[in-house]
């Protein structure tokens, strides 16, 4: 343990043993309440200031272990703590506990602001930049010194002094206004629910939904069937349901979530309306970008990622848009073809998009997701990731313990052939009030050599929101929702099986945040191998693997409306984009014109008059992701090209789970973390540029 970790130790006991204080090992989920948060952090700040303090003062020599390490040391613990804050935030949602978090963002903010705008530490970085000791530091070393200064300038040290108190207020307002974005859409997706009794109006939802439904209705004590806006019962209903206006009211009430409509529609209050929370988010940031000298913040963003300019991106976004349209074009006349002749809907209404597309895939394939889905229980899943996993990387995940947060969340550790412990994760996968929606990975503590060359291994939260199990059977998952969970644990592996000693760049710490995703979507591609979904595979009935026949319609299927999809997501990118760079937050045209703008210019696929979804954009107005959602596009490319060579290896060992390639691309991408440029690490990988044609092959979109 480190002298700043053993201090906070010290401190706890004096504070009454504050678990939020215990830094020996994994948090005390179980123990942590509200009341902790105030008093722990009057600790970690008073210590992690005394830091700062010492680091600026005149008379401290500028050296790596005066400045890098000794700053390090005291905020490492304040950053953990604050985060295990906002991971309860995330996951176990509560008024007091909400409350806490909100009463103490203000002074968090303030500190790392003032940390970022510090001209005396800049002055230092820079001394120790140009000093002698500098050549003698790690590659590792070398890069974080080089993220550091960076971060100095977009921290705003370089500002005049009597500019800094603005730029600091900028940095509060926007982390009050991304807490509150995100609350309203919690709030106003815990809000809504739809019972429904007449069991006649169910036709077609499956039955497993419908269990669900029903368990949800009884802890309510109520009859019937209880729907909700979280995913796992909403989109049962739009894809499934053969009653029209059920699929209606549920649709138009998700798309108006955090509105202005929302009151209207049945999920929430006037205050959870997101409409002016993004305009003034949009504002402090071009101000913010102002200030920094940049003409727009899409340029702010770029600054520590791979992408050269917003130019670049929207040109990379108009290319790929250009290659999928003609593939969307054939998807939409030919859902619209179907809908009108097979279904009697002439007029396709967005809620029936999801409810004709099954329909169509299961004539054209002969097969439904829900068939698919019997296959896949989470016991079998889980087994058959891990079996990927310790495949490719020569490790072994095991079952740990430790306190959680709720009893459905767990751990599990990842250890070496010898049995030294590599890495720890906690699992926690069913959607539940109180927990906000989506999947994500994130970092509970990073990797570093401490003392005596000891090390701190890397512990990881993976977050989705699957439909819990029901009636005494194991959880079901969707192929799409198997994918999710690859998805996430790319960025786990990220983080845990990184080599680098360095906390600032090990794992994905100071990974460009438009390479961050390749990881993840690497994993992905497993999920359409046979030999893979072999194992993980064991129908909740009857045990059987997935039949090499349906696969091979799911394979067939697999790009089905891809053309579509990609336009959606180029939507969501590009406007991203717009947004931060030619969108003016005061002029007259709002958030939702701009939308609508670009969803007619680049979508086939109309967007509805009541749809409000940039209310619920969490990723850039919550999430980190504000002019970098393009990024997910981006690493689509680099994953594509880097699974191209687990392709290419299978066509000589026979299995794309081929141990050789796996230690290769463990060694070259996720051993090396953020410690040297992405592009640097994907040409160690495969040897040259990245290049386009695996992602236009794997989406079904190479031309012959």
């Amino acid at each position: 343990m480190d002298q700043a970790a053993n201090q906070a130790n010290t401190a706890s006991h004096a504070n009454g043993d504050n678990p939020l204080l215990d830094f020996t090992d994994l948090p005390r989920f179980s123990e942590i309440r509200p009341e902790h948060i105030g008093p722990a952090l009057d600790v970690l700040l008073a210590t992690a200031q005394a830091a700062v303090d010492r680091a600026e003062d005149p008379a401290t020599e500028a050296t790596w272990a005066n400045a890098v390490e000794a700053l390090e040391a005291a905020t490492e613990p304040l950053g953990r703590a604050w985060g295990v804050v906002g991971h309860l935030s995330a996951v176990a949602d509560t008024p007091p506990l909400r409350q806490a978090h909100s009463d103490n963002l203000p002074r968090m903010t303030e500190f790392w602001s003032s940390l970022g705008q510090s001209l005396a530490l800049y002055d230092k970085y820079k001394a120790i930049a140009a000093s002698p000791e500098f050549a003698t530091m790690s590659t590792a070393r070398r890069q974080l010194m080089e993220n550091e200064l960076r971060g100095f300038r977009l921290g705003g040290a370089e500002l005049p002094e009597d500019k800094k108190p603005r730029f600091a207020a900028i940095q509060e307002q926007q982390a009050q206004l991304s807490k509150a974005f995100s609350d309203h859409v919690l709030d106003a997706t815990n809000a809504y629910a739809l019972l429904i009794e007449d069991e006649s109006r169910l036709s077609g939802i499956p039955e497993d939904a419908l269990e669900a439904a029903r368990h949800a209705a009884e802890k309510d004590g109520k009859p019937g069937w209880k729907f909700t806006l979280h995913f796992p019962s909403y989109f049962p209903v739009l894809q499934y349901a053969d009653d029209r206006a059920l699929r209606q009211t549920m649709y138009e009430a998700s798309v108006t979530r955090a509105s202005e409509l929302a009151e209207q529609y049945g999920q929430g209050k006037a205050e959870w309306d997101n409409t002016a929370n993004m305009r003034e988010q949009l504002a402090l940031r071009r101000e913010e970008a102002q200030l920094l000298g940049y003409a727009s913040f899409g340029e702010v963003s770029l600054v520590p990622k791979m992408a050269e300019s917003p130019a670049e991106v929207l040109r990379f976004l108009d290319e790929l848009a250009a290659k999928a349209r003609p593939y969307a074009e054939k998807d939409w006349d030919e859902l619209k073809a179907f809908a009108a002749g097979e279904l009697g809907l002439s007029d396709l209404s967005p809620w029936d998009v999801a409810y004709a597309s099954e329909k169509l895939r299961e004539q054209r394939y002969a097969f439904s997701e829900q068939e698919v889905k019997q296959y896949f229980p989470e016991p079998q899943v889980l087994k058959g990731l891990f079996s990927v996993v310790e495949k490719l990387f020569s490790v072994r995940i095991e079952a740990d313990q430790a306190q959680t947060w709720h009893e459905d969340a767990r751990l599990f550790r990842v250890v070496s052939p010898e049995g030294e412990l590599l890495a720890q994760f906690y699992i926690d996968l069913y959607a539940r009030e109180g927990k906000r929606g989506g999947a994500w990975m994130d970092d509970a503590r990073g990797r570093k050599l401490l003392d005596g060359g000891r090390v701190q291994t890397p512990v990881a939260y993976l977050t989705c929101n699957f439909t819990a199990p029901v009636g005494g059977k194991p959880a079901v998952f969707t192929h799409d929702e198997v994918i999710t969970l690859f998805h996430e644990f790319g960025h786990g592996l990220h983080h845990m099986l990184t080599q680098v000693g360095e906390l600032g760049v090990s794992g994905i710490n100071g990974v460009e945040w438009d390479a961050v995703e390749l990881p993840s979507q690497f994993m992905e591609n497993f999920c359409w191998e046979y030999e893979v979904l072999a194992d993980m595979t064991a129908h909740v009935d009857t045990g059987e693997p997935l039949p090499r026949e349906l696969f091979e319609r799911m394979l067939a299927a697999k790009n089905f409306q891809n053309g579509m999809m990609t336009l959606r997501q180029i939507v969501f990118s590009s406007f991203d984009m717009h947004l931060h760079t030619s969108f003016d937050p005061a002029g007259e045209k709002s958030v939702l014109a701009l939308s609508r703008e670009i969803n007619d210019r680049a979508h086939v696929v109309p967007q509805h008059p009541l749809s409000r979804w940039p209310n619920t954009f969490s990723h850039i107005f919550a999430g980190g992701y504000a002019a970098g959602y393009y990024s997910y596009k981006w690493a689509e490319v680099l994953s594509a090209d880097v699974y191209a060579a687990f392709e290419e290896a299978a066509k000589l060992s026979g299995t794309v789970l081929d141990a050789e390639t796996g230690a290769r691309y463990r060694r070259e991408i996720l051993s090396v973390g953020g410690s040297r440029p992405a592009m640097e690490s994907f040409t160690a990988f495969r040897g040259r540029a990245p290049q386009i044609d695996a992602l236009l092959r794997h989406g079904g979109m190479a031309v012959a």
